[in-house]
């Protein structure tokens, strides 16, 4: 029979390492200087930090599979997509200000109008992505049986995957202002957009390629992209006027 004890904060009978009814640890030792240095601080950071870049990985190198296990309910070892999704915005926003503050006059003066409004208002026009994202897609793989709430999820990690690359590149861009890297760091921000271009037709391949045949699948890429392009000039467009 296994050891059966109280757990220390809501009473009820454990016999595992987590309390099935609160989900607090049954090894709640005395708190010391050293539980705390290893514990509560460096293993807090190190738990956090650990998700945090592993989530990373996976959306950059396996976006629809991971797509795909969240809305699957394999979910722990992710961070929540949302609020990650505000801290790569403001990781950008912050990479965006640094390089207009180091990059010198000539080089950004080479900026005309619609490029400077773009730079200012990517980000609000990538959010709007991902509901465009979801309606379309919605109806392009209706095969899969996803509902609007779950396309919902593969947009986000769609763009998830183009701020990471965003934020890559912004700092790909702050080297390149070095004169003696600046021709090779020109070659990987380009390589860069061209991959945050194509990464949404990548989320959606990796997440359905198992489920359509290849033309299947191409054809309605295809198609998500054309409606993406003509949603995005409108939007744009409107913007535009409006700002």
């Amino acid at each position: 029979m296994m050891n059966q004890k109280s757990c220390l904060n809501c009473g009820h009978s454990v016999s595992d390492e987590f309390c099935p009814h609160c989900g607090q640890k049954t090894d709640t030792a005395r708190i010391t200087p050293k539980s705390i240095i290893k514990n509560d601080i460096l293993g807090s950071i190190w738990h956090v930090e650990a998700r945090f870049f592993n989530t990373l990985k996976d959306i950059i190198f396996r976006p629809g599979k991971t797509a795909m296990d969240y809305i699957a309910g394999k979910r722990i070892r992710y961070n929540n997509f949302i609020p990650l999704l505000l801290v790569l915005f403001s990781f950008n926003v912050l990479g965006l200000h640094y390089y207009e503050k180091f990059a010198p006059p000539e080089v950004l003066a080479d900026d005309s109008g619609i490029k400077d409004f773009l730079s200012r208002y990517s980000k609000a026009i990538l959010f709007i992505i991902i509901p465009m994202l979801a309606v379309n897609a919605y109806f392009l793989f209706r095969r899969i049986n996803l509902n609007i709430a779950e396309h919902f999820i593969i947009g986000t990690v769609s763009l998830l995957g183009i701020l990471t690359l965003f934020l890559l590149d912004d700092i790909v861009s702050l080297i390149s202002l070095w004169k003696p890297v600046s021709k090779i760091f020109n070659i990987i921000d380009k390589a860069l957009f061209a991959v945050s271009v194509l990464f949404p037709a990548l989320t959606y391949w990796n997440a359905f390629k198992s489920s359509y045949t290849i033309p299947g699948l191409t054809w309605r890429i295809i198609v998500l992209y054309i409606l993406m392009v003509s949603e995005s000039a409108v939007i744009g467009l409107i913007l535009y006027e409006i700002f």
